[in-house]
Protein backbone atom coordinates (compact mmCIF):
# COMPACT_ATOMS: atom_id res chain seq x y z
CA UNK A 1 0.00 0.00 0.00
CA UNK A 2 1.23 3.20 -1.26
CA UNK A 3 1.75 6.19 1.30
CA UNK A 4 -0.49 8.10 -0.58
CA UNK A 5 -3.06 5.55 0.08
CA UNK A 6 -2.50 4.56 3.88
CA UNK A 7 -2.75 8.75 4.51
CA UNK A 8 -6.36 9.10 2.72
CA UNK A 9 -7.52 5.65 4.98
CA UNK A 10 -5.69 7.77 7.61
CA UNK A 11 -7.85 10.74 6.98
CA UNK A 12 -11.24 9.00 6.49
CA UNK A 13 -10.46 7.35 9.73
CA UNK A 14 -10.25 10.49 11.84
CA UNK A 15 -13.07 12.12 9.87
CA UNK A 16 -15.24 9.22 10.52
CA UNK A 17 -14.08 9.67 14.29
CA UNK A 18 -14.61 13.17 14.16
CA UNK A 19 -18.44 12.90 12.67
CA UNK A 20 -18.99 9.92 15.04
CA UNK A 21 -17.48 11.98 18.22
CA UNK A 22 -19.83 15.38 16.68
CA UNK A 23 -23.07 13.06 16.36
CA UNK A 24 -22.71 11.55 19.72
CA UNK A 25 -22.07 14.96 21.67
CA UNK A 26 -25.10 16.12 19.27
CA UNK A 27 -27.49 13.73 20.57
CA UNK A 28 -26.18 14.09 24.31
CA UNK A 29 -26.99 18.22 23.86
CA UNK A 30 -30.52 17.29 21.99
CA UNK A 31 -31.28 15.07 25.01
CA UNK A 32 -29.86 17.43 28.03
CA UNK A 33 -32.26 20.33 26.10
CA UNK A 34 -35.20 17.92 25.57
CA UNK A 35 -35.11 16.98 29.61
CA UNK A 36 -34.41 21.02 30.12
CA UNK A 37 -37.56 21.67 28.19
CA UNK A 38 -39.46 18.84 29.96
CA UNK A 39 -39.26 20.26 33.18
CA UNK A 40 -39.63 23.59 32.35
CA UNK A 41 -43.62 22.26 30.67
CA UNK A 42 -43.97 20.73 33.99
CA UNK A 43 -43.03 23.50 36.15
CA UNK A 44 -45.49 25.56 33.73
CA UNK A 45 -48.18 23.37 34.48
CA UNK A 46 -47.69 23.21 38.49
CA UNK A 47 -47.86 26.91 38.16
CA UNK A 48 -50.78 27.24 35.97
CA UNK A 49 -52.64 24.49 38.09
CA UNK A 50 -51.66 26.29 41.05
CA UNK A 51 -53.17 29.55 40.02
CA UNK A 52 -56.46 28.51 38.65
CA UNK A 53 -57.12 26.23 42.07
CA UNK A 54 -56.32 28.49 45.02
CA UNK A 55 -56.01 27.22 48.58
CA UNK A 56 -59.07 28.56 50.32
CA UNK A 57 -58.96 30.96 53.57
CA UNK A 58 -59.40 28.87 56.68
CA UNK A 59 -62.90 31.16 57.46
CA UNK A 60 -65.65 30.66 55.19
CA UNK A 61 -66.61 34.09 55.48
CA UNK A 62 -63.52 35.58 53.57
CA UNK A 63 -63.98 32.73 51.13
CA UNK A 64 -67.47 34.16 50.75
CA UNK A 65 -66.29 37.45 50.52
CA UNK A 66 -63.94 36.81 48.06
CA UNK A 67 -66.26 35.51 45.42
CA UNK A 68 -68.61 38.96 46.27
CA UNK A 69 -65.17 41.50 45.44
CA UNK A 70 -65.07 39.72 42.05
CA UNK A 71 -68.34 40.41 41.03
CA UNK A 72 -68.95 44.14 42.86
CA UNK A 73 -65.28 45.66 42.79
CA UNK A 74 -65.23 46.05 38.99
CA UNK A 75 -68.90 47.54 39.14
CA UNK A 76 -67.50 50.54 41.49
CA UNK A 77 -64.52 51.18 40.19
CA UNK A 78 -66.21 51.36 36.48
CA UNK A 79 -68.75 54.22 38.30
CA UNK A 80 -65.90 55.56 40.67
CA UNK A 81 -63.57 56.52 37.79
CA UNK A 82 -66.69 58.46 35.58
CA UNK A 83 -66.73 61.26 38.72
CA UNK A 84 -64.24 63.06 37.00
CA UNK A 85 -65.18 66.52 37.73
CA UNK A 86 -63.73 66.83 41.24
CA UNK A 87 -62.30 64.77 43.82
CA UNK A 88 -65.91 65.95 46.32
CA UNK A 89 -67.92 63.80 43.56
CA UNK A 90 -65.40 60.68 44.57
CA UNK A 91 -65.35 61.52 48.43
CA UNK A 92 -69.23 62.01 48.11
CA UNK A 93 -69.43 58.79 46.16
CA UNK A 94 -67.02 56.99 48.46
CA UNK A 95 -68.85 57.89 51.90
CA UNK A 96 -72.81 56.98 50.11
CA UNK A 97 -71.58 53.43 49.01
CA UNK A 98 -69.97 52.44 52.81
CA UNK A 99 -72.72 53.91 54.55
CA UNK A 100 -75.17 52.01 52.16
CA UNK A 101 -73.31 48.48 52.87
CA UNK A 102 -73.41 49.42 56.38
CA UNK A 103 -77.27 49.87 56.87
CA UNK A 104 -77.76 47.15 54.22
CA UNK A 105 -76.52 44.27 56.54
CA UNK A 106 -78.08 45.56 59.38
CA UNK A 107 -81.41 44.69 58.94
CA UNK A 108 -79.77 41.35 57.46
CA UNK A 109 -78.28 40.91 60.81
CA UNK A 110 -81.28 41.42 62.61
CA UNK A 111 -83.14 39.27 60.71
CA UNK A 112 -80.71 36.45 61.20
CA UNK A 113 -80.65 36.92 65.31
CA UNK A 114 -84.36 36.56 65.44
CA UNK A 115 -84.73 33.31 63.54
CA UNK A 116 -84.76 31.29 66.26
CA UNK A 117 -85.92 33.81 68.67
CA UNK A 118 -89.73 33.05 70.41
CA UNK A 119 -92.51 35.66 68.75
CA UNK A 120 -95.76 35.57 69.42
CA UNK A 121 -98.25 32.87 68.19
CA UNK A 122 -99.94 33.84 64.93
CA UNK A 123 -102.71 31.09 65.05
CA UNK A 124 -103.76 32.72 68.43
CA UNK A 125 -107.19 34.71 67.75
CA UNK A 126 -106.77 38.49 68.70
CA UNK A 127 -110.01 40.10 69.31
CA UNK A 128 -109.92 43.98 68.77
CA UNK A 129 -112.63 46.03 69.70
CA UNK A 130 -112.98 49.14 67.56
CA UNK A 131 -113.28 52.14 69.87
CA UNK A 132 -115.86 54.82 68.45
CA UNK A 133 -113.60 57.14 67.32
CA UNK A 134 -112.27 54.44 65.31
CA UNK A 135 -115.66 54.05 63.67
CA UNK A 136 -115.92 57.90 62.66
CA UNK A 137 -112.96 57.12 60.63
CA UNK A 138 -115.15 55.30 58.21
CA UNK A 139 -117.05 58.72 58.14
CA UNK A 140 -114.03 60.72 56.87
CA UNK A 141 -114.56 63.18 54.32
CA UNK A 142 -111.71 63.59 52.17
CA UNK A 143 -112.03 67.19 50.59
CA UNK A 144 -109.00 67.69 48.75
CA UNK A 145 -108.82 68.23 45.11
CA UNK A 146 -107.51 65.46 42.95
CA UNK A 147 -103.87 67.19 42.54
CA UNK A 148 -103.10 67.45 46.38
CA UNK A 149 -104.04 63.68 46.67
CA UNK A 150 -101.81 62.68 44.33
CA UNK A 151 -99.21 65.26 45.49
CA UNK A 152 -99.40 63.38 48.79
CA UNK A 153 -98.97 60.05 47.62
CA UNK A 154 -96.32 60.41 45.43
CA UNK A 155 -92.81 58.68 46.82
CA UNK A 156 -90.22 60.53 48.12
CA UNK A 157 -87.31 60.70 45.79
CA UNK A 158 -85.33 57.34 47.52
CA UNK A 159 -82.17 59.26 46.72
CA UNK A 160 -82.61 61.84 49.13
CA UNK A 161 -83.32 58.91 51.92
CA UNK A 162 -79.71 57.56 50.84
CA UNK A 163 -78.34 60.65 50.72
CA UNK A 164 -76.06 61.97 53.39
CA UNK A 165 -76.39 65.92 54.28
CA UNK A 166 -73.77 68.40 52.93
CA UNK A 167 -72.26 65.85 50.42
CA UNK A 168 -71.96 66.47 46.98
CA UNK A 169 -75.27 65.32 44.86
CA UNK A 170 -73.43 63.96 41.83
CA UNK A 171 -71.63 61.63 43.77
CA UNK A 172 -74.47 60.70 45.76
CA UNK A 173 -76.72 59.99 42.98
CA UNK A 174 -74.06 57.81 40.82
CA UNK A 175 -73.45 55.73 44.58
CA UNK A 176 -77.38 55.12 44.82
CA UNK A 177 -77.44 53.91 41.07
CA UNK A 178 -74.19 52.41 41.26
CA UNK A 179 -75.41 50.22 44.73
CA UNK A 180 -78.57 49.44 43.58
CA UNK A 181 -76.59 47.20 41.40
CA UNK A 182 -74.56 45.42 43.93
CA UNK A 183 -77.48 45.38 46.74
CA UNK A 184 -78.47 41.59 46.25
CA UNK A 185 -74.73 39.92 45.66
CA UNK A 186 -74.21 41.52 48.67
CA UNK A 187 -77.06 40.78 50.80
CA UNK A 188 -77.11 37.30 48.94
CA UNK A 189 -73.26 36.88 50.22
CA UNK A 190 -74.15 37.52 53.95
CA UNK A 191 -77.09 35.52 54.34
CA UNK A 192 -75.11 32.19 53.01
CA UNK A 193 -73.69 32.35 56.63
CA UNK A 194 -74.51 31.45 59.90
CA UNK A 195 -71.30 31.19 61.93
CA UNK A 196 -70.89 34.36 64.17
CA UNK A 197 -67.47 34.40 63.68
CA UNK A 198 -67.83 34.34 60.10
CA UNK A 199 -70.39 37.09 59.59
CA UNK A 200 -68.25 39.13 61.41
CA UNK A 201 -65.42 38.43 59.56
CA UNK A 202 -67.59 39.09 56.15
CA UNK A 203 -68.87 42.36 58.00
CA UNK A 204 -65.74 44.25 59.20
CA UNK A 205 -63.61 42.59 55.76
CA UNK A 206 -65.66 44.15 53.17
CA UNK A 207 -66.20 47.41 54.75
CA UNK A 208 -62.21 47.56 54.81
CA UNK A 209 -62.08 46.39 51.49
CA UNK A 210 -64.41 48.85 50.03
CA UNK A 211 -62.19 51.57 51.62
CA UNK A 212 -58.86 50.13 50.58
CA UNK A 213 -60.21 49.50 46.41
CA UNK A 214 -61.72 53.57 46.65
CA UNK A 215 -58.04 54.37 47.90
CA UNK A 216 -56.67 52.53 45.19
CA UNK A 217 -58.98 54.05 42.52
CA UNK A 218 -58.13 57.55 43.43
CA UNK A 219 -54.26 56.71 43.18
CA UNK A 220 -55.20 55.37 39.68
CA UNK A 221 -57.12 58.69 38.84
CA UNK A 222 -54.09 61.18 40.76
CA UNK A 223 -52.25 63.61 38.39
CA UNK A 224 -49.35 62.46 36.77
CA UNK A 225 -45.63 63.23 37.80
CA UNK A 226 -44.77 66.83 36.79
CA UNK A 227 -42.73 66.42 33.51
CA UNK A 228 -39.46 67.05 34.60
CA UNK A 229 -36.79 69.46 33.70
CA UNK A 230 -33.61 71.27 33.13
CA UNK A 231 -32.38 75.00 34.40
CA UNK A 232 -31.15 75.19 30.57
CA UNK A 233 -35.18 74.81 29.78
CA UNK A 234 -36.18 76.69 32.17
CA UNK A 235 -33.76 79.71 30.98
CA UNK A 236 -35.21 79.71 27.72
CA UNK A 237 -38.84 79.24 28.68
CA UNK A 238 -38.24 82.61 30.63
CA UNK A 239 -36.69 84.16 28.25
CA UNK A 240 -39.55 83.71 25.60
CA UNK A 241 -41.67 84.88 28.56
CA UNK A 242 -40.38 87.95 28.84
CA UNK A 243 -42.09 90.93 27.26
CA UNK A 244 -40.38 92.66 24.36
CA UNK A 245 -38.52 96.20 24.84
CA UNK A 246 -40.44 99.51 22.92
CA UNK A 247 -37.18 100.03 21.27
CA UNK A 248 -38.12 95.58 19.59
CA UNK A 249 -41.19 96.35 18.98
CA UNK A 250 -40.33 99.80 16.88
CA UNK A 251 -37.45 97.68 15.26
CA UNK A 252 -40.03 95.03 14.36
CA UNK A 253 -38.14 92.37 17.45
Amino acid sequence: MSNETMLRESIRSVVKFVKEKRLNEEKQLRKIIREMLDYELNSLEEAQTADTDPAPNKSTGINVLEDLLKKIIPVLETDYKILTTSVEQRNSFRSHVIQAIVQTLKPVEVNNDADGAEVADLSEDIEIELTDDERDEDKFIDIRTDAEKQAAEEPADPREEFGIEGQDVTGRNMAYSSFKKIESNIIDAYELLSNDEDKELFHDYLIANAKLYFDKFETELADKVEEPTNQAYSTAAEADAEEPTQDEIDLGL
